[in-house]
């Protein structure tokens, strides 16, 4: 193999790779009868990005008013949280 072909197929994986990783970074996407429930989430495992963070599961405190995870339509409330995003400040 020359250097120059070794140098593309290491461009080429690159690439590939970057693909890979902003594919798994896609933010989750409610299904069904799902409603954003905002209040939940516990650190690491909100559903997407906030004004304080870009992306889901980078939330660094529990119950967070800013952060949400996507429940069941009509059990958001039942849980302890609110349908309602916190009003901006």
């Amino acid at each position: 193999m020359s250097s120059t072909t070794t140098l593309q197929a290491a461009v080429a994986g690159l690439f590939a790779l970057g693909f890979a990783a902003s594919a798994s970074a896609a933010p989750v996407q409610p299904t069904g009868d799902k409603e954003q429930c905002f209040g939940v989430a516990k650190a690491g495992l909100n559903d997407c990005a906030t004004a304080k963070h870009a992306c889901a599961t980078m939330t660094k405190v529990d119950k967070d008013a800013s952060d949400f995870n996507y429940v069941a339509k009509g059990t958001c409330e039942k849980i302890g949280g609110t349908t309602k995003a916190p009003a901006k400040s």
